[in-house]
């Protein structure tokens, strides 16, 4: 009987495998190996594709005349700085004695694509091959992930979205970046004044760019409008027979004498002051104060609305919520929280972590308990994990919300597996607080939601010159059972944080009360009279869009539908974004790398840069469709739809084939140079001198510089 080969994407993971399948084992050069098995691993990628100048050398130069390159078969080599290892694996996958190989790469599209470059490389011929797939690195799951393995053949579409995706990054990669770098490099190079200027181009990295460049014109071309709120300060009256005072907020709705008017801003202000001093005037204040004066005639409780109101506990993490959050609350880059969650996945202590479900299986949620009874040992969250198991609160996990079958592709939500504890003591402090996050998240859908009791005022205002009378708002709002909130709070939080995250949308516009002030309001009776001590006037104005932070911008790509306006394509491409979970914060973090984005990384917030700004205009003026989010989601789209066969790689390539083509060649076509340098000299005023280039050129110098054909990149 022939060896079993398990081949591991990390070398940390294959150790993980070789404990878990508790063969004697010994070490050797590059893999470990007893009597029955050999556990081997990758270190990443072993294989990658060929640069042009290996299918010909006259493709190392840098020529119009040689693009479009699209070869028709497709060559790889072994990447030379890990050729030892490859030479080890190749020689283990084509040894005699093995007859039964398991890919136990990571479970998921980038993880087969290794896999397969290796075998291919390799030239791996007449064995049985079997796919591993595991969603955490926890002994029972790796043992449960060979018992279940099924033939490599099974994956064999999620292998050709791999090729298809690596294909479609080297094609638009090579061609647009050579093409748009020979038309246009010594144009940006001359402006900012640098040695050289190289432009890269993405089916990704581009839209990413475009999307927060539209943002950044969109704040510049913001223009504030200022509007006026008229607000009544009002009295509740107390039980010790003073008054407790409260704002309310006045509206235009239907019945006011200013319904619909065109003097308005919105229904709750007025565009111009002296018509906010009007309404005042009219219901009997004295200005500039705004006491009551001798017009006034009254304010009396029109309504009193009381209702609950519930707050379900979030849906679990993936990974893009998960980066959001420690954005926000650590201010970790996207990259770095990908890091940690692929740490704490490696030392077993939460599930895969390259996951775009928010949701669990129903297979997981049969087993909960165990990884809810393993967090008895994680101190932060001993007490909830105690109490959910005690009270038997999980038993119903299947029958919500957070269980769903159909809403997970390759894996589900990011949990706690229950194990690994031990291993918290060598985690950072950053990696500390985000386990501890993810474990607050997950035993949150084990508690009831927090209730809210909310009580919602109308005030009527009357005077003389408007008897009808005009209505005032107010909303209170107290939490009277804390239901998950309590298990939800990371300890680490500040009150401030703490409160901002209990509190729900729309907080901010409700006053917080206590529940002796919630029982007065319950008491108040229709048409009572309420004292007005004055009334005021609030100036605001409009704010322009938010800057993207880094976690914002990952949500964002998750979430590119929202950009598209086509209803029909919108519904098509919902579920796949822009990227993907394992690749956004890659391509963040190169657009930071080779400055076409700046990253604050006290804030996290991002803006373009100069060159950015400068890339995001020649691209718009030569290739624009790679600016469109719709276009690159709807490319991702194409990918999942490889991956579950619906359609054919032959006509993914076909489609893909024709965009570069087309492209590329509209491109070597274009003579815009001159139009390039006004847009340049456009957006250059809005960055610090330093970065700013020369004055304006002449057209003579337009001319000399616009036209660089065949030349090499600069």
């Amino acid at each position: 009987m022939g060896k079993k080969l398990f081949i591991a994407e990390k070398p940390s993971v294959a150790q993980e495998f070789a404990r878990a399948l508790k063969y004697n084992m010994s070490r050797r050069d590059g893999y470990l190996e007893s009597e029955e098995a050999v556990v081997t691993w990758c270190v990443g990628h072993l294989v990658t594709m060929s640069y042009p100048e290996v299918y010909d050398i006259r493709y190392k130069r840098w020529s119009e005349e040689t693009l479009p390159f699209i070869p028709e078969t497709f060559r790889y080599e072994v990447i030379p700085g890990v050729k030892k290892q490859f030479d080890i694996v190749s020689s283990l996958l084509n040894r005699p004695d093995v007859d039964t190989i398991y890919v136990c790469t990571d479970s998921g599209r980038e993880g087969e694509y290794i896999y397969r470059l290796v075998e291919q490389q390799a030239g791996v011929t007449g064995k049985t091959r079997k796919r591993v797939w595991i969603d955490s690195q926890t002994e029972e799951e790796i043992l449960r992930g060979v018992r279940e393995a099924k033939d490599l053949s099974a994956y064999d579409s999620l292998s050709d979205a791999a090729y298809l995706r690596a294909k479609e990054d080297y094609l638009m990669g090579i061609n647009f970046s050579r093409a748009l770098t020979l038309k246009y490099g010594n144009n940006v190079k001359n402006y900012l004044r640098r040695d050289r200027a190289v432009i890269s181009v993405g089916r990704v990295m581009t839209c990413v760019l475009g999307m927060v460049v539209n943002r950044e014109r969109e704040i510049r071309s913001f223009v504030k409008t200022p509007f006026y709120r008229v607000t009544g300060n009002f009295g509740i009256p107390m039980q010790d027979g003073k008054n407790r005072p409260f704002e309310g907020e006045w509206r235009a709705v239907e019945g006011s004498a200013y319904f619909a008017s065109p003097l308005l801003y919105k229904d709750n202000g007025f565009q111009e002051k002296k018509s906010a001093q009007q309404l005042m005037e009219r219901l009997g204040a004295v200005l500039p104060e705004g006491r009551p004066g001798e017009g006034f005639e009254g304010a009396f409780l029109e309504k009193c609305e009381k209702k609950k109101e519930q707050k379900n506990p979030p849906l679990l993490y993936n990974l893009a919520e998960l980066q959001n959050d420690c954005s926000r609350m650590f201010k970790l880059s996207p990259d770095e929280t990908l890091r940690i969650a692929q740490e704490l996945y490696e030392k077993k202590l939460t599930t895969y972590p390259r996951t775009d479900a928010r949701v669990l299986s129903s297979a997981v949620a049969k087993e909960i308990r165990k990884n809810i009874g393993g967090l008895k040992g994680f101190a932060p969250v001993a007490p909830f994990a105690a109490q959910i198991l005690e009270e038997g609160s999980f038993r119903g996990l299947a029958k919500t919300r957070y269980v769903n079958d159909k809403q997970i592709t390759d894996h589900y939500a990011i949990i706690p597996t229950g194990q690994g504890l031990s291993a918290l003591r060598s985690l950072s402090p950053a990696a500390g607080k985000v386990y501890e996050v993810v474990a607050r998240r997950f035993l949150s859908i084990f508690y009831p939601p927090a209730v809210y009791q909310k009580v919602a005022l109308t005030v009527l205002v009357k005077s003389r010159a408007l008897p009808r009378g005009e209505r005032f708002f107010a909303s209170f709002k107290v939490l009277t059972q804390e239901g998950y909130l309590a298990v939800s709070r990371p300890s680490f939080q500040r009150q401030k944080e703490e409160d901002r995250a209990g509190s729900g949308s729309g907080e901010e516009e409700e006053n917080r009360c206590d529940e002796a002030f919630l029982q007065v309001l319950h008491g108040l009776k229709k048409g009572a009279s309420l004292p007005l001590e004055s009334l005021a006037i609030r100036e605001g104005e409009t704010s322009p869009p938010k800057r993207y932070n880094s976690g914002t911008l990952i949500l964002t790509m998750e979430n590119a539908g929202q950009f598209i306006e086509d209803e029909e394509l919108r519904a098509q491409i919902k579920g796949s974004g822009i990227g993907t979970s394992a690749t956004r914060a890659e391509i963040l973090k190169k657009l930071v790398t080779i400055e076409y984005l700046a990253l604050n990384k006290k804030t996290q917030i991002i803006t373009p840069t100069l060159m950015g700004e400068m890339i995001y205009d020649v691209v718009s003026d030569s290739i624009r469709p790679l600016l469109n989010p719709a276009l690159t989601a709807s490319w991702e789209k194409g990918l999942t739809g490889v991956a579950e066969g619906t359609i054919s790689p032959e006509e993914y390539m076909g489609k893909l084939d024709d965009f570069v083509r087309r492209r590329t060649n509209i491109v070597k076509t274009l003579h815009n140079q001159s139009v390039l340098y006004r847009q340049f000299d456009a957006v250059s005023g809005f960055y610090r001198k330093k970065e700013t280039p020369a004055k304006s050129r002449s057209k003579k110098e337009e001319t000399e510089h616009g036209s660089n054909e065949n030349k090499q990149p600069v």
